[in-house]
């Protein structure tokens, strides 16, 4: 009976020993099962961070900056470095990269900021933000005390005569500080793509010809990308350049887009932008200002978020082609008048996002100084080959037949259509690019200038723009 009785023991102890291995098995397994989260890590919170720039000569310590946004994961080693357009900020692709890294999370998107938004003060657009002010408040503060002489507390432009350093901005100090910025994305010892948008697109084709120390700034990447934007073919003579550079060191630094001074255009377009963000339903603060010109004002009252609409999407835009973006119609079934999404390719709060650069602080997509030099030395790049131009803006531009045979090139025609396409192609034929190297899509009939980067949910440039990064992302570089 002991014996039994020991027996039973024995077994009882074997079965608690065995239901606690299944419990600790079974415990494991749930854990094994468990998200381990995404192995490039959580996403960067959005900030322009100011890293050190070119020391151009002249100009403050405090203006020998770029900044920098970056989208995505701080683990992922991959870097698209995206260079805006003409009066372009960084925030302008936010929406766009977000949506990027979110399908390529072995990516991040770093957007320039250049030293130019460093003059701006953008105090009063980042309370709007906060929404602790008016539309109305930023309004007056930033254009409404150009009418109205009562209103005191206002923005303070900077006399051009106390920024002449500015004449220096030219290509030579972007490209410069660009490389800070390629430099940096390097420590992560992944993969890098230059792209740009528009102008941004010029700058890309000066960088990657651009002569560092005998080697060619594409040497350090794995592709282009260039987003309604290329390079001229035709560079100016000696003389032209001589002369344009004459006069224009006698003038303001600033380009005079659309023919608005600075930092007017620029304003336009942010306080448009965050009003359409921020107060969308109330009536057009521009609408019923002396400053908005009768021609970009709707036909009848209109709604902030339907003012900023009337005057971007191509049916009814009196502005340039580089502010445009397929966004829909107005509604005039309501009083008063606010907007048909029917029919937009881009989304017009998402297109408002990207100028007004939505919960950013201290920044926004648009420049309000844009350097004229820039776009004066971008005449004489002329697909990277040298130049007499290039030699008198003091340029170069010069390794525009020597870049590396497995650079990737991605070239998508919107407004420029065809052109775009061409200056890609013949950059890539002069260094023996193979054609398998190219992507080339042309959709001028149905995607206007600002279309490729806010379509939204279909989207031709974002779909081609992925497999081009995975390709990118297993080139063979040194």
């Amino acid at each position: 009976m002991r014996l039994r009785a020991a027996n039973r023991s024995v077994v009882v102890c074997l079965s608690l020993l065995a239901v606690a291995a299944l419990l600790v098995a079974a415990s494991a397994a749930a854990k094994s099962k468990k998200p381990k989260g995404n192995p490039h890590g959580p996403m960067q919170p959005l900030a322009v961070q100011w890293i050190s720039g070119f020391n151009a000569p002249g100009t403050p310590a405090k203006y020998n900056k770029v900044g920098i946004l970056k989208i995505g994961r701080a683990k992922a080693k991959n870097v698209m470095i995206f260079v805006p357009g003409t009066s372009g900020g960084s925030a302008y692709i936010v929406p766009f990269a977000k949506w990027l890294v979110s399908k390529v999370p072995d990516w991040q998107v770093w957007s320039i900021e250049r030293r130019e938004n460093l003059l701006e003060d953008q105090s009063m657009i980042d309370q709007v933000k906060a929404k602790t002010v008016s539309a109305q408040d930023v309004w007056n503060y930033y254009l409404g005390y150009l009418a109205d002489p009562s209103i005191t507390k206002h923005i303070n432009p900077p006399p051009d005569s106390t920024v002449s350093y500015a004449h220096q901005w030219g290509m030579n100090v972007a490209i410069e500080d660009i490389h800070r910025v390629v430099q940096a994305a390097q420590k992560l010892h992944g993969h890098i793509v230059l792209s740009g948008h528009s102008l941004g697109g010029t700058i890309v084709t000066a960088y990657a010809t651009w002569d560092f120390h005998g080697k060619a700034g594409a040497n350090d990447l794995a592709g282009l990308v260039y987003d309604d934007g290329a390079s001229g073919t035709t560079a100016p003579t000696a003389d032209q350049a001589q002369a344009t550079l004459n006069s224009f060191n006698n003038a303001t630094p600033w380009l005079a887009f659309s023919g608005v001074p600075a930092p007017y255009l620029g304003l336009f377009s942010a306080l448009g932008s965050t009003a359409a963000i921020y107060h969308p339903g109330d009536l057009s603060i521009g609408q019923q200002s002396p400053l908005l010109p009768a021609n970009l004002k709707p036909p009848v009252p209109a709604t902030n978020l339907a003012q900023f609409g009337f005057n971007v999407d191509p049916k009814t835009s009196k502005l340039v082609f580089a502010a445009q973006a397929h966004v829909g119609s107005l509604d005039t079934t309501k009083s008063p008048a606010g907007w048909n999404n029917t029919g937009a390719l881009t989304p017009l709060v998402r297109y408002a996002a990207m100028l007004a650069g939505s919960s950013l602080k201290g920044t926004d997509g648009t420049e309000w100084y844009f350097p004229q030099r820039l776009t004066i030395d971008s005449a004489a790049i002329d697909e990277g080959n040298d130049n007499p131009a290039q030699q008198v803006f003091g340029d170069h531009a010069t390794h525009g037949t020597s870049l590396p045979q497995r650079l990737l090139m991605y070239a998508f025609g919107a407004a420029g259509g065809q052109r775009v396409l061409d200056s890609t192609t013949t950059l890539a034929n002069q260094s023996h690019i193979p054609a398998t190297n190219l992507t080339l899509i042309q959709h001028q009939d149905t995607y206007a200038h600002n279309d490729p980067a806010g379509a939204y949910p279909n989207n031709l440039f974002f779909d081609a723009l992925i497999p081009f990064l995975h390709r990118a992302a297993k080139v063979k570089m040194h």
